[in-house]
């Protein structure tokens, strides 16, 4: 009997497929690190069962309309805003992320980067590497303090909360913002609930995580940054369509805040030449928030899992869109 066939967009590790393979015939795009042309990508969805995808895949109702045996898509990310999910479920596809399994990998990063953008460690190792670095001074490339500041995380879901437990060991005080309460936040870390332009004036460290909806698009504008403390340093590790970068760009120009650290951008991969780049008190990172050998490992082999689930009919473990089940 044919074993449905199933198209991954990237190449991933060859020890997470072993689920996936018993139950379907794979073929894996070989390329690491550039996408999958688009009309190949059209050509595959068109007689695929499974979709195992990036967030770099754009699986839209011109693709979705014209794969007939869809029956899942997997991303290997927790986010998934470059699906179609309306039109999927609309066809009974099953849409598949990762959440849980990266939560605190990306929490990680994001307060890596917070900490990399706050003591200027990036600019410091590039001072020392271009041999600049000729005497001691008593404010050479000072930064300011993480420990006793006030963190504001707007996005309090598995990420925000991971990364507001790592603000407890340095003792900051925590303001969050969310669509709703998060109430063991608040219990066992101490987590003080806010509007958003509470936590914009009073926040020496803004960290951006939350999902990519109509709601936050655009959300951070020039105003938004007018608002913040000029101390103030803005963490972006969710999507760069929440920022308008034009005017983070202008609001960094006029020294409006301290700084930036950003592991997401509007356009990704961005160009060396990115206005953006141009700053010294901008850390730019290429959306690596869940990129540790363990987690993404673990990741593959979610998606994997997931796909296979839904081939043999039985329920994923991380699914979109869970009305298509039935």
């Amino acid at each position: 009997m044919t074993k449905p066939f199933v198209f991954i967009t990237r190449q991933v590790p060859e020890e997470s497929l072993v689920a996936l393979k018993v139950v379907a015939d794979v073929e894996v795009w070989p390329e690491k690190e550039t996408p999958v042309p688009r009309e190949l990508l059209l050509e595959k969805a068109a007689k695929a069962a499974g979709l195992y995808t990036m967030l770099s895949d754009k699986i839209d109702d011109e693709l979705l309309n014209n794969a007939p045996n869809l029956k899942v898509v997997a991303n290997l990310a927790v986010g998934f805003d470059n699906i179609d999910v309306k039109t999927a479920s609309e066809k009974g596809v099953a849409v598949c992320n990762t959440p849980d399994v990266l939560s605190d990998t990306t929490a990680d990063l994001t307060f890596a980067l917070l900490m990399a953008t706050g003591r200027r460690i990036v600019e410091a190792a590039e001072y020392v590497k271009e041999g600049k670095w000729q005497n001691w001074a008593p404010l050479l490339l000072a930064g300011t303090d993480i420990h006793h500041k006030t963190i504001g995380i707007v996005g309090m879901g598995r990420i925000g909360s991971a990364v507001a437990k790592r603000a407890t060991g340095f003792e900051m005080e925590i303001l969050y913002h969310n669509r709703s309460r998060n109430t063991k936040a608040e219990t066992e870390l101490g987590a003080e609930y806010v509007s958003f332009d509470d936590l914009i004036e009073r926040s020496d460290y803004i960290v951006c995580l939350a999902p990519f909806t109509e709601d936050t698009k655009d959300l951070f504008t020039y105003e938004t940054f007018k608002q913040m403390k000029s101390s103030a340093i803005f963490i972006n590790a969710s999507r760069g369509g929440v920022v308008v970068e034009e005017d983070l760009i202008k609001a960094l120009e006029e020294k409006s805040i301290a700084g930036a650290g950003l592991d997401v951008f509007r356009q990704e991969p961005i160009s060396k030449d990115h206005p953006l780049l141009t700053f010294s008190n901008v850390v730019a990172l290429p959306h690596i928030g869940s990129s540790s050998v363990e987690t993404r490992h673990e990741m593959a082999a979610l998606v994997s899992r997931n796909i296979a689930n839904v081939l043999k009919g039985d329920k994923p473990e991380a699914i979109v869109n869970e009305e298509v089940l039935g």
